[in-house]
């Protein structure tokens, strides 16, 4: 009879902490890129290590489809919802979903439109994308010398990234010390790669010979590099930049295919994104804005940033 009792109270104790474990549900806008992807794994490896069971969804760029997502977390109740947003614009809707049915909200590395609006159980975990684009556009214009033609790669139209490091770049071209590059074209190419290598071969074909590539990704970077090497211009004669220091972009820093990128942390953005929401599902003190700072990576530092994403 003891030793009925006591297996029957380890089970209730081991049922008990079992219905503990927190749920939380990710909306990605895409899976299928490469620095998201690494994102994405980032939070779930935080999620194993703390014990935490998330549920991801791929919202495929569509923001109805990210929308449902939301709306299908709460009603399978969740402790708590992180969203890389498909737009930023939408992120009212899905801030007022999350808001009404009081579930906390961890916006993850796109800043939402409405950040100065946010309700008390709901924060934004990324990084400063108008810093990504002065380091690159900084470091490029003194490897220019000050002058070049340019052409910039932009992610998809109305995105923060797009918006932040578009402006910077823009910002920092008409300073003193640059205002000698100009920008000949700037077109979106949504961050990926293929659509990047068929628009630079656009504007070689059309005669525009670049001197420097700002793209505002190393995927888009990468695709110009393809274009450019396949008009047989040697990448010695023209400066290309990206932003985030995938694995592939490091190789191509390496190779000397590409000049520079920009780190952002998918593990500083991921693991903070889920502390976050985790402090708030928990009712613990948390920061509202959680900004994980950028970092400039030249051949000279490729090393140091091998093994971060």
């Amino acid at each position: 009879m003891i030793r009925k009792a006591v297996t029957a109270t380890a089970f209730c104790a081991l049922m008990a902490g079992a219905a503990q474990a927190e749920k939380i549900g990710v909306a990605m806008s895409l899976f299928d890129d490469n620095y998201l992807t690494v994102l994405r794994h980032n939070i779930q490896r935080h999620a194993g290590d703390l014990g935490v069971e998330v549920q991801m969804e791929d919202a495929q760029g569509d923001i109805a489809r990210q929308q449902s997502q939301i709306e299908n977390f709460v009603a399978s109740g969740v402790d708590g919802i992180i969203t890389m947003l498909v737009d930023a614009d939408s992120g009212r809707a899905m801030s007022k979903i999350a808001e009404q049915a009081g579930v906390p909200l961890v916006f993850v590395n796109m800043l939402p439109a409405n950040i100065d609006q946010f309700p008390e159980s709901q924060a934004w975990v990324g990084s400063d994308e108008e810093q990504a684009g002065e380091l690159q556009a900084t470091e490029m214009c003194k490897l220019l010398g000050g002058k070049g033609d340019a052409v910039i790669l932009m992610g998809q139209l109305g995105t923060t990234g797009q918006r932040g490091r578009t402006a910077a770049v823009e910002r920092v071209l008409q300073s003193d010390a640059c205002k000698g590059v100009h920008v000949l074209d700037s077109q979106s190419a949504n961050w990926m790669r293929t659509p990047a290598l068929d628009l630079t071969t656009n504007w070689l074909t059309s005669g525009m010979q670049p001197q420097a590539v700002f793209a505002n990704n190393d995927e888009m970077a990468l695709g110009a590099v393809q274009a450019l090497k396949a008009s047989g211009i040697s990448m010695d004669d023209v400066i290309v930049g990206g932003v985030d220091a995938t694995q592939d972009a490091l190789a191509a820093l390496e190779t000397g295919d590409l000049d520079i990128t920009v780190y952002q942390s998918a593990k500083g953005q991921g693991e903070g994104a889920l502390d976050t929401v985790l402090k708030i599902a928990r009712g613990e003190a948390f920061e509202q804005r959680v900004a994980v700072p950028f970092e400039l990576v030249t051949p000279e530092n490729v090393a140091d940033y091998k093994a971060q994403n």
